[in-house]
């Protein structure tokens, strides 16, 4: 018996060091799987914040103008603030694209597009102070724009800007960060304006008021414009009710001048249409 108890020694400590082995090697395993995963979130994390949408920057054209005919002022301003919807609609598909596409992607679906519509809204312009005065040219050279530095080509991963610009979707400036769009009480996103459209309500327009009316229509999808780009610069900023006080509600009070100017183009020699002012109101989409 004696010489039994040894074997049954040499047994249990055989036994218990090969559980001890498979549970050191569980705890490997799950080790290295967590910090797979690990590493894996925070490249993502990495990845969604190197995203920024940038803005383009274009030449003023306003002041390359010669003196504008009083004929043509009308064609000229219409055209004018044309070019600033134009930049603000392409500063918000910068926003829409964040890391869409390739390298070059921005140069190419957005920027290079903005300028073949700055090309031709110019040319209107000189066209339009042509019939009347001496042709201006040279124009066409304020039509390319730049995308600004701290975003990438195309709205793909790009190093993060040492002070990036907000946008929609960001967190307290850092833009592109879409992991906080859409969360639950967050605040900081900025979201868009929604207004009725104008010109269907509209009644037949006599031609002597067609230029006031164009040019007023014109305006109002500047002052859209404006306010989305305004809700995107401000984001983050005032208290809950910013938006609303300080960007939609002004936003009405412009529209309702801009309307009323609208109907009383039309109501200098036709019947002035009625109850326009309901189309004013705005909304805030989130």
């Amino acid at each position: 018996m004696s010489r039994a108890l040894p074997k049954y020694n040499k047994r249990r400590v055989a036994i218990i060091g090969g559980a001890a082995a498979v549970a050191l090697s569980g705890a490997v395993i799950a080790g290295s799987a967590l910090a797979g995963e690990t590493s894996k979130s925070n490249n993502g994390q990495a990845a969604r914040t190197k995203a920024s949408p940038g803005t383009v920057s274009c030449p003023a054209v306003a002041p390359s103008l010669p003196a504008i005919p009083a004929s043509a002022k009308a064609e000229v301003d219409r055209n004018l603030a044309l070019l600033n919807t134009q930049i603000a609609e392409a500063n918000k598909r910068l926003v829409d694209t964040v890391g869409q596409g390739g390298p070059n992607f921005a140069q190419n679906a957005i920027v290079g597009p903005l300028k073949d519509k700055r090309v031709a809204t110019i040319n209107r312009i000189a066209t339009a102070i042509g019939r009347t005065a001496a042709k201006p040219q040279g124009l066409d050279s304020l039509a390319p724009c730049t995308l600004n530095a701290g975003a990438a080509a195309g709205g793909g991963a790009a190093a993060p800007s040492a002070a990036p610009t907000q946008q929609a979707g960001g967190n307290n400036g850092n833009a592109g960060n879409g992991g906080n769009a859409g969360n639950a009480g967050n605040t900081n996103a900025a979201g868009t304006v929604s207004c009725p459209a104008v010109a269907p309500s509209l009644p037949a327009i006599p031609a002597s008021a067609k230029a006031e009316v164009d040019r007023n229509l014109a305006l109002l999808n500047t002052q859209i414009a404006e306010a989305n780009k305004r809700l995107v610069d401000t984001v983050g900023q005032g208290g809950p009710n910013f938006a609303q006080n300080a960007i939609v509600g002004p936003l009405k009070d412009k529209r309702v001048a801009t309307i009323n100017r609208i109907a009383t183009a039309i109501g200098r020699t036709a019947a002035k249409p009625q109850g326009l002012d309901s189309l004013a109101p705005c909304t805030l989409n989130k």
